[in-house]
């Protein structure tokens, strides 16, 4: 469903040269929920900007259902960490979440549908008519991750959604992406710089070397599909699994991790 092939961008400014994402190859599967995770500042924005079609690569191509991405096209939805940002405060929640089915010019009735099938979705139905301001921060991402899910996009980006908000609120809104995943089959790439949430949330796990980035190992998540905040945390293997993305994280700090320049 998404193919990255020798991804590669260099910011130029001032006569410099920065490479900031030196050679990605990878492939998630139709429906497929991956997370990503590496050090700080090793490009994981840089790169879900490329991948969404909203920043050009330097070199290297994104494949959506094997149709190149020169644009942000009109199958991939992405929710980022500001949401604040992303919610207009003047439009209540309903509007919000159907302006961009406006944008692809769907019929009023059908709009209507998948507005009020995704806030049922995130449990914002009793709020469809309040305003962003007067949601808690939680509230407001629920908001984006129901317009993105309106949308109905064949793959889902998500950029440290939940970095913003407080620990039980996160817990609650991993519990809800694993359920929308799962419901609606949309293959899912999501940035975390939390290990314990890449563990719990993915499938897979693809861990990021410094910059310039590759990728350095993508570990397969072997836990139960079914899962929950208490039981799957106290898993032995959870515990393992957690353990590995922590210790290939500091190696590749340290700038001594073994990459792989194609994986999957």
């Amino acid at each position: 469903m998404l193919k990255v092939t020798g991804l590669r961008k260099t910011y130029h400014g001032g006569g410099n040269a920065v490479e900031a994402v030196r050679d990605l190859t990878f492939e998630l599967g139709e429906g497929e929920l991956v997370c990503l995770v590496g050090p700080s500042g090793c490009g994981k924005t840089t790169l879900l900007k490329c991948i969404a079609g909203l920043m050009p690569p330097t070199s290297g191509t994104v494949e959506l259902a094997g149709a190149h991405v020169t644009a942000p096209p009109p199958d991939m939805a992405v929710v980022f960490q500001e949401y604040g940002r992303s919610l207009f405060a003047w439009m209540t929640v309903r509007a919000n979440v159907e302006l961009p089915l406006k944008e692809k010019k769907l019929p009023k009735r059908r709009r209507q549908e998948l507005v009020a099938e995704s806030l049922e979705a995130v449990g914002l139905t009793a709020f469809a008519d309040s305003y962003p301001w007067q949601l808690s921060g939680g509230m407001q991402q629920r908001v984006a991750i129901a317009r993105a899910v309106a949308y109905e996009p064949k793959v889902l980006l998500m950029d440290e959604p939940f970095a913003a908000v407080d620990a039980q609120t996160r817990a609650d809104l991993e519990d809800l992406i694993r359920d929308l995943w799962q419901r609606l089959g949309v293959t899912v790439l999501f940035v975390t710089h939390d290990i314990d949430e890449a563990v719990y949330l993915g499938e897979r796990v693809l861990v990021l070397s410094s910059s310039p980035t590759v990728v350095q190992d993508d570990i397969t998540v072997d836990l139960p599909v079914e899962r929950d905040q208490l039981t799957t945390r106290q898993d032995e293997r959870f515990t393992e699994l957690r353990a590995r993305v922590y210790a290939e994280i500091q190696q590749a700090k340290n700038g001594v991790g073994t990459a792989t320049a194609a994986v999957r």
